[in-house]
């Protein structure tokens, strides 16, 4: 047994750079921004090992540095040529270099909840760059003051229990600013520039905006954001879902997105997608020898995805009424996970290598079907003494909407790899419980000289292999073993990773490793506009169905398991709900 060394690192996935490989400003037709590739070179930097230890102590030869290291090591060294600097971008001043993040809709609830507790656990880690600046953006009027204790009721020092981190606190909050001004209005945003430069204090600067605001008012905000964008550094923006509320909305979204910004520009964010075990997800399948000949039609019968709450709309029902379970969970969440399951191996983990196989994916998937569709509206439930309403007792919600809260998909991959495995999706609101989770259910042993163990019920006797992404985040996987005992009794048992007992170290919120990415410029973890394309593809003319035929949806009651038809969906492709075993 060997064990590996590798160099000391930190906390974050990579050391903040300024020369990050992005574009650089907005698109504007009113002001000429500057618009460049700017590209870390073509070399690929990898981790190298520095010595590799047996056992007994003894040291054995450390391997040779490849020669992608060479450029690095002069580039870290300072002797690069300046024909060398201007190919990796290199700015020798970088550690005067500023980062400028400024949260649109900072008085919204996402800004509140998600957003600025994830940029202080990034700074409280050290994965911010040294010169950096927050500023709040939104049309409530509020002084810097009134901002900063906004923000300090939403900040915890959860990250280290140890540790007393109010003084980290006070020193980001001091990093933060606000500007009150209107989202499409060009002189609020000239403003904001203007304070913007004023705090980057001559430095090198590169800027990163998060739109935390409704869809509809994405255009105008950064058509306006344009005035604010960095002259010199690359300039970001992170776009929050919805994407449209169909293929049509969607591409008339993106096509007036690119009118002031270029593809690499455009963060689009899928928070599922930052969750610690949907990263696993990869690394289990193509790190692991174990698995990665069972991935295959060949040895899985089915594989399922789901999603439950168990709440309501809660009071959100106005907002939610416009969009439903399908478009807020399905086709963006669950079927971003699906894609990444499902696809073949990338030639590397480069963002743009992994987001083709995803593409891949999407491409192949069969047209999805109205009858392999089920859709549910939860309703009142009185439980312990307690009454429950129904999604139409919200107030913001109309009585007579048909919007569906639960849904259950089955769907089909139309390739080598997968051809007739049905992959079935659930999500809902209002269930018995929440969860998050992906379950893949092996098929039976052909010939299996225990069959008569397990009775008539053979599902009982095959293996399931189940990542929970939510609560209690755990890896696990069931196989049949024999009970302690002189007769042959076979019981089936969980090999099990729970990670809060096998790490002791609190799981890092989505929002961190994807604020954090998109600072870094790594785009692996955010949607490109042709994956994008691809899933409303899928899901739209299902949508239009729904919607133009008015399917009334199948009523369950508040905390249940959701509608019997999800049941006899299942059933019908020989199928049971695993989350209901």
């Amino acid at each position: 047994m060997v064990t590996l060394y590798s160099s000391p690192s930190t906390n974050c996935s990579g050391a903040f750079s300024s020369y990050s490989n992005s574009s650089i400003g907005f698109y504007n037709y009113h002001n000429n921004f500057p618009i460049s590739s700017r590209k870390f070179g073509s070399h690929k930097i990898s981790l190298q090992i520095n010595a590799i230890r047996m056992q007994d102590g003894a040291v054995v030869a450390q391997p040779s540095k490849t020669q992608d290291e060479t450029p690095l090591k002069k580039l870290k060294d300072g002797i690069l040529s300046k024909e060398q600097k201007h190919t990796f971008d290199f700015d020798s001043n970088k550690d005067k270099s500023t980062v400028s993040i400024t949260v649109v809709g900072a008085s919204g609830d996402l800004a509140k909840k998600k957003i600025f507790p994830a940029l202080f656990a990034l700074y409280y880690e050290g994965c911010l760059p040294e010169h950096f600046t927050i500023f709040g953006y939104a049309r409530s009027k509020m002084t810097d003051d009134e901002l900063r204790n906004m923000v300090s009721k939403t900040l915890t020092c959860r990250i280290d229990k140890r540790e007393n981190c109010g003084e980290k606190m006070e020193q980001f909050l001091e990093r933060c600013f606000y500007h009150s001004g209107q989202y499409d209005s060009q002189e609020n945003f000239a403003e904001l520039d203007k304070k913007l430069k004023e705090h980057e204090a001559g430095r090198f600067s590169n800027r990163l905006f998060y739109l935390s605001i409704p869809p509809n008012i994405f255009i105008n905000a950064v058509r306006c954001a344009s005035l604010a964008s960095s002259a010199h550094g690359w300039t970001r923006v992170i776009v929050e879902k919805p994407f449209g509320r169909d293929s049509e909305s969607s591409a008339a979204l993106t096509g007036a997105l690119k009118q002031y910004l270029k593809e690499d520009q455009i963060f689009r964010i899928d928070h599922y997608l930052g969750k610690e075990l949907v990263e696993n997800l990869s690394v289990l399948r193509f790190s692991n020898l174990i698995f990665e000949p069972l991935w295959s039609r060949q040895y899985i019968r089915n594989v399922q995805f789901i999603f439950s709450e168990d709440f309501g709309t809660e009071g959100r029902g106005g907002y939610f009424d416009h969009y439903g379970i399908i478009r807020d969970i399905m086709q963006n969440h669950l079927l971003q996970i699906l894609a990444l399951f499902a696809m073949e191996t990338p030639v590397s983990l480069d963002a743009e290598d992994i987001r083709n196989e995803k593409v891949k994916v999407l491409r192949s998937m069969r047209p999805l079907q109205l009858d392999d569709v089920i859709v549910g509206q939860y309703k009142s439930h009185t439980k312990g003494g307690v009454n429950y309403p129904g999604y139409t007792d919200d107030k913001t919600v109309p009585k007579d909407s048909l919007t569906p809260t639960f849904a259950a998909a089955a769907l089909f991959i139309d390739n080598a790899r997968w051809d007739g495995v049905p992959f079935l999706m659930k999500a809902g609101k209002a269930l018995h419980t929440r969860s998050a989770e992906i379950r893949v259910q092996f098929r039976h042993v052909p010939g299996n000289l225990y069959n008569k163990n397990f009775g008539s019920d053979l599902d009982q006797a095959t293996n399931e292999l189940v990542i929970r992404v939510q609560p209690d985040e755990a890896i696990y996987l069931k196989i049949n073993n024999k009970v302690p005992g002189l007769g042959m009794r076979l019981d089936r048992s969980n090999l099990n990773l729970l990670y809060s007992a096998r790490y002791s170290k609190e799981i890092p919120d989505a929002y961190e490793r994807l604020l954090l990415d998109a600072i870094e410029g790594e785009r692996r973890l955010f949607i490109r506009s042709d994956e994008l394309d691809a899933a409303w593809s899928l899901f739209t003319p299902v949508l239009k169905d729904l919607e133009h035929k008015k399917i009334v949806p199948e009523s369950y009651p508040y905390g249940s398991r959701g509608p019997i038809g999800a049941h006899y969906l299942a059933a019908r492709y020989k199928v049971r709900w695993g989350d209901l075993a």
